[in-house]
């Protein structure tokens, strides 16, 4: 094109491109093209198998989250966050549930994260399956159980808890109609007793001292007792905290959180460095609610090997609310025993104190 044409070349807009813009005419062509925009395009470039299953693989990360931090779930309304906590283990069951389903819609995304999903489940958990070798041999065998308030057959519970060889053992839900025929056969073994109200501990090694801990309920399911053991005084503690209820309200815990303030202040003040607290706390250790306790005692499970150790209902346990919580003491081993005519599962455990 000569210098002429260049300048004879009119200003403005120039037909059949409105407003004179070349990039943006460009840029609507593109749009027309087979396939659409380039972002479009690129993205129908990538396999199918990782364009599938984006919602699964979503949903499946958000359950890895909240197991790896729980607090994340409100506890209001209705303490749903305790709740959430205490049935915190079954959430290992959405490993191979959302695996079907990721092998079913061939979703690369989703698979990976089921991989996150089941790596975070045994981060959590999966610890609890691996008993550490202890440093020291333990020189005390404890066994608690809620022998429930119903039960038909103390002497057969008796010989159940028994079969531990325990030097102590905590009861809980001792109705007085009950109480002669535990005591009777638990202290012929044993040779040494307290109870308050429907909480009693038998022992090995003389109890030089004991006293009832009010939990704000009215009546006694707890108490503390001071053990002659075998390498000086040590202190025990037998708790039965308020029942838990799951209704319209939400998770009814009030009495319970009540009961686990109360029991955290008393261990705080506790003289005696060594403690060893056994009972039916109604509520798992990952409950946010226990952190009176949690924070001042360690469950025995975190050494002890024996998994999940879950103990409510005996039928089919579904939650561990039964437990040993020690202080300045070693557990080296921790089980549940074998069924009784309780609603509640023994749980024992091998200390070193």
């Amino acid at each position: 094109m000569t210098d002429t044409d260049d300048r004879t070349r009119p200003f403005g807009p120039q037909p059949g491109r409105p407003d004179g813009d070349a990039d943006r005419q460009e840029r609507r062509d593109a749009r027309r093209e087979p396939g659409g925009p380039r972002w479009l395009r690129v993205l129908r470039r990538v396999p199918r198998d990782w364009r599938r299953g984006r919602v699964l693989a979503a949903v499946t990360a958000l359950l890895a989250l909240l197991l790896a931090v729980p607090t994340l779930v409100p506890n209001v309304p209705g303490h749903v966050g305790s709740l959430f906590e205490t049935g915190l283990p079954w959430l290992g069951l959405a490993v191979p549930v959302t695996a079907v389903a990721a092998l079913l819609r061939r979703s690369a995304p989703a698979g990976l994260a089921v991989l996150l999903l089941a790596a975070v489940w045994a981060g959590v958990f999966g610890r609890l399956y691996l008993p550490v070798p202890p440093d020291v041999e333990p020189d005390l065998t404890v066994v608690t159980h809620n022998v429930g308030a119903a039960n038909g057959d103390p002497a057969g519970t008796v010989a159940g808890v028994l079969a531990a060889d325990p030097d102590l053992v905590a009861l809980q839900e001792v109705t007085w109609e009950a109480n002669a025929a535990y005591d009777g056969a638990l202290r012929a073994e044993m040779g040494h007793s307290e109870r308050w109200g429907t909480v009693g501990l038998w022992s090995r090694y003389p109890i030089t001292e004991s006293r009832s801990i009010d939990l704000g309920l009215g009546w006694n399911r707890a108490m503390r007792a001071e053990i002659d053991g075998p390498d000086g005084a040590f202190a025990v503690y037998v708790v039965h905290l308020a029942s838990v209820r799951v209704g319209g309200s939400g998770f009814d815990t009030a009495l319970r959180d009540r009961g686990v303030r109360a029991l955290g202040a008393a261990v705080e003040a506790e003289p005696l460095e060594r403690v060893v607290l056994m009972g039916d706390l109604n509520g798992s250790t990952d409950d946010r609610a226990m952190a009176p306790l949690t924070s001042r005692l360690a469950s025995v499970r975190e050494t002890g090997g024996d998994g999940l150790g879950l103990t409510w209902p005996a039928a089919f346990p579904a939650v561990r609310i039964d437990h040993v919580l020690v202080r300045g003491v070693t557990a080296t081993e921790a089980w549940t025993l074998p069924r009784t005519d309780s609603d509640h599962l023994p749980v024992a455990a091998r200390l070193r104190v």
